[in-house]
């Protein structure tokens, strides 16, 4: 699990321009909303990797790497968390947030399924 904060790129007196990802090649953009308390994820991919951005609002994100102990943090709007292949991970909503993952690989659309692994033992 890798956190990066937005970074503004250009400012003016109409607003702000952050770049969320450079340089990346992304298949399927999903958003998805979740009401505080619901848990998103319990689960891996094995040929695709996700980036998660927070739009609103406060989520726990738990991940772990086969063998590895399990990692937590809190992220808030603006926060963007990656989560490579293989790595576990689940979303527990602190507040109603929404949020959008960004993914390269076959998970995505119809083949969601086709490489989305859910855990046997949880890690929410």
């Amino acid at each position: 699990m890798k956190i990066k904060k937005k970074k503004i790129s250009f400012r003016d007196k109409r607003g702000c321009i952050a770049d969320i990802l450079g340089k990346e090649h992304i298949e399927y953009i999903t958003l998805i909303t979740s009401k505080k308390g619901a848990v998103r994820g319990n689960h891996f991919h094995r040929y695709s990797v996700q980036y998660n951005f927070i739009v609103n609002g406060r989520m726990k994100l738990f991940s772990r790497m086969p063998g590895e102990k399990t990692k937590t943090v809190v992220l808030k709007k603006g926060d963007l968390a990656f989560n490579p292949m293989r790595e576990e991970h689940a979303l527990l909503a602190l507040e109603n947030s929404e949020f959008l993952v960004f993914t390269r690989g076959p998970r995505g659309g119809k083949n969601y399924e086709n490489d989305t692994f859910r855990l046997k033992n949880k890690l929410i």
